[in-house]
């Protein structure tokens, strides 16, 4: 076979995993709109328990139609931090933080997430990343500090603390499950952990519902509908496949957009208005991100 048969071969291979890991970005930039929505209907703990439960059944009817045998007991830990940290840490904080924290702001303190992760797994995986991304890392964390700052009046507020413990326990969770994902179909992997964290979900809905008012609309349903079967399961699908197929790396440049993405819905959809501030913080923290990418090795 000569090289130029073998470009032929893998070029569409890489066209399809960009166009699903462009897929997966834009499934999850719509998370934070449909939060909103969800909750003009449910109380924060409700549309999280229930994002849960109703993301669990469409897992297990996934894994049951597939016959997928069960994970090995040495991968349970790391389905566990999956599933403490995007299943159950990640959204209940930010649906938490959404009560009171517009949708641009808390798109722009996420932002940092990328970074976070690759943070968590050079930390996790025993890897020893330059000096540049490091003072990378620091300068994208400093313009979210800044920016907090600035936008609460002189510190940062509830919401902030709801975002950036949710930043950590989702960056823990993403990292945990790239590991696995070596070892078994990314699909699996959130598959299973929504599935470990149904126990949660349950008893938090069962919980939450005689607590919290509930007036499920129209607009209310479709959020709750979107994060669960979209944010929660299929985005992941999408989102691992594309990584598998074009490697990381190139997946995490595609993230870059997330955070703008995010700010287009909040405008569109939502009807806010954002200070000036928000873009540019976005920008300064998307262009830092992309320099840990170049100085990571």
């Amino acid at each position: 076979m000569t090289a130029h048969d073998s470009a032929i071969r893998t070029t569409p291979v890489a066209v399809g995993g960009t166009a699903l890991a462009a897929l997966g970005v834009l499934a999850f930039s719509f998370s934070f709109p449909a939060t909103v929505w969800a909750l003009s209907g449910f109380g924060p703990w409700t549309a999280t328990g229930l994002r849960g439960v109703l993301a669990a059944i469409v897992a297990g009817g996934c894994l049951a139609v597939r016959r997928v045998p069960r994970p090995a007991r040495a991968d349970l830990p790391g389905l566990l931090a999956v599933a403490a940290g995007c299943v159950v840490g990640f959204p209940l904080l930010t649906t938490l933080a959404l009560r009171t924290s517009s949708t641009a702001h808390s798109a722009v303190v996420i932002g940092l997430l990328p970074l976070a992760t690759a943070a968590v797994a050079a930390v996790r995986g025993g890897a020893r990343p330059s000096r540049g991304f490091w003072w990378a890392a620091l300068a994208g964390a400093g313009a979210v500090a800044a920016f907090t700052v600035q936008q609460s009046g002189g510190g940062p507020g509830r919401a902030d603390l709801f975002l950036l413990a949710a930043l950590l326990l989702c960056a823990a969770g993403y990292a945990e499950g790239g590991r696995l994902a070596r070892r078994m179909p990314g699909w699996q992997v959130i598959a299973w952990a929504v599935v470990l964290a149904l126990p949660a979900t349950l008893l938090t809905t069962g919980l939450a519902l005689p607590a919290e008012e509930v007036h499920a609309g129209p607009r209310a349903v479709a959020g709750l509908v979107y994060t669960a079967a979209v944010s929660q399961f299929a985005g992941f699908v999408v989102w691992y496949r594309g990584m598998a197929l074009i490697g990381v790396p190139k997946a995490s440049q595609l993230q870059l957009a997330q955070p703008l993405l995010t700010l287009g819905w909040a405008v569109l959809v939502l009807g806010e208005r954002m200070s000036p501030a928000a873009p540019a913080a976005a920008v300064a923290v998307l262009a830092c991100i992309a320099a840990t990418q170049r100085a990571r090795g």
